[in-house]
């Protein structure tokens, strides 16, 4: 057996990165001309320019970063500098301070940014979100709870997950997870309440953003006659086809009556699971969706009927156990029940994108006590997410990449240790800079031509 060799630790006299990854999000800072965004608007006498707070904060969060003290290594690097064209990194306390001030006006100056970034073309084309079979672009809205248990940080309250938290809400655009808003909320706020403002403004995004038509997909928490009525009022005011397709929420429905209706009914056709196990499936039409303007759109429910008479463990059950399902949708007849379900069963997509801002991005505790400082927090972690989506996008799906298994997206934690931990070396050599990737690096090549391939026009 061979011994570990005995290494001579040792202070090299250049500077090494191990955030070679923040070359690629400084050239998206460059692409969308951030300073530009923000200087104009929020002006500073004296002191460190907004954009640099901003730029110093989004970089944090792409390394997975969001308490206010870890700035501090940026202040001793200077790849951070140069890679994101800082002119000067703040202090923990300066950027606690900015973010408790500025939190409300920069919470929609943070959409702003998130909006041009999407609207990038890159290497000449626009960004590929990911359609659906149908051809829609899903848009997908949910909530999800940040534990904040054992602390006394403004806005925590009672979730439904039965713990202290928060309980923000989220709208994904496509299947690759881009995050269009992340809205900070209390724990005990219903989900469906004032969420027709989050669709608003998303869908004002998703339609800059991309041309193909929409589908909002939401759970039974958003089964509301308002909420389908201002989504399509929306729609026609920007003149883009959205189509919906929403849980129903049965609430006091008499499921062992209507059960009993489908199965004396001989038209009724049972599509058996297993032994002990049924399904049919049926439709009905539903009363149109009238909006402020006149207009009016169809609308129509699938149900799904499950039937056991055996349980998991194949003993037989006393009486039939019934569960219905419903999904209430303005999709025409020519897509079928089978299709409407499958539409919605890769919804659940997003719970996976839940976690990745909480587990990835560690954002599961919330850095401030103050309600307006972590709701920017929230917006600001939607834009870092879809940075590191763009970097992932362009990178880790070539066929020289050093990833083994083809996949439609690369989850966040896999992009950051892939190419936003990529250490480097920083040269400076006749008025110029190099940065200098290891030679045995396997993704070497997908980092150099990703890095070209984001340079502003």
């Amino acid at each position: 057996m061979t011994d570990p060799v005995e290494f001579v630790v040792k202070k090299l006299p250049y500077d090494l990165s191990s955030h070679g990854g923040l070359a690629l999000v400084g050239r998206l800072f460059k692409r969308i001309n951030l300073p530009a965004m923000v200087d104009p608007k929020y002006p500073v006498r004296a002191g460190i320019a907004n954009s640099d707070i901003l730029k110093c904060y989004v970089a944090m969060l792409t390394l997975g970063k969001n308490d206010f003290e870890a700035v501090e290594a940026f202040r001793k690097q200077r790849f951070a500098h140069q890679a994101l064209g800082l002119r000067a990194v703040p202090s923990s306390a300066t950027l606690r301070q900015r973010f408790d001030a500025m939190g409300c006006e920069w919470s929609e100056l943070a959409d702003s940014i998130n909006r041009a970034l999407l609207g990038l073309h890159i290497d000449g084309a626009a960004i590929d979100f990911g359609t659906l079979p149908s051809g829609h672009l899903p848009l997908d809205i949910d909530t999800f709870v940040m534990d904040q248990s054992d602390s006394a940080k403004e806005g925590v309250s009672y979730t439904y997950a039965g713990v202290d938290g928060y309980c923000p809400i989220a709208l994904y655009l496509g299947t690759r997870g881009y995050c269009l808003e992340l809205d900070l909320r209390a724990g005990s706020q219903h989900s469906a309440r004032e969420s027709e403002y989050n669709i608003e403004r998303a869908l004002s995004t998703a339609c800059a953003v991309a041309q193909a038509p929409l589908l909002l997909r939401a759970d039974s928490g958003f089964c509301s006659q308002h909420l389908m009525a201002r989504t399509l009022e929306q729609a026609a005011k920007l003149g883009r086809q959205v189509d919906l397709l929403i849980k129903w929420n049965p609430r006091a429905a008499p499921v062992e009556q209507i059960a009993a209706q489908r199965c004396a009914d001989a038209h009724t056709v049972w599509n058996p699971l297993r032994a002990g196990k049924r399904e049919c499936l049926w439709s009905e039409a539903l009363l149109g969706i009238e909006t402020q303007a006149g207009s009016s759109r169809a609308l129509r429910r699938v149900y799904r009927l499950t039937e056991r008479t055996l349980d998991k463990r194949g003993q037989p059950l006393l009486f039939p156990e019934y569960v219905l399902e419903g999904w209430s949708t303005t999709l025409g007849p020519e897509v079928t029940h089978e299709q409407v379900i499958t539409l919605y069963r890769d919804h659940a997509t997003h719970e996976q994108f839940h976690a990745e801002f909480k587990t990835d991005m560690d954002l599961n505790r919330l850095p401030s006590g103050k309600f307006a400082t972590n709701h920017l927090v929230c917006s600001l972690a939607a834009l870092a997410m879809n940075l590191l989506r763009i970097v992932g996008q362009y990178t880790l799906h070539e066929s020289d990449s050093p990833m083994r298994k083809t996949a439609l997206r690369r989850r966040i934690k896999t992009v950051m240790q892939e190419l936003m931990y990529k250490a480097a070396r920083v040269i400076s050599h006749a008025r110029g800079w190099t940065l200098g990737i290891s030679g045995s690096d396997s993704g070497f090549a997908v980092f150099e031509r990703a890095f070209g391939k984001m340079k502003a026009a």
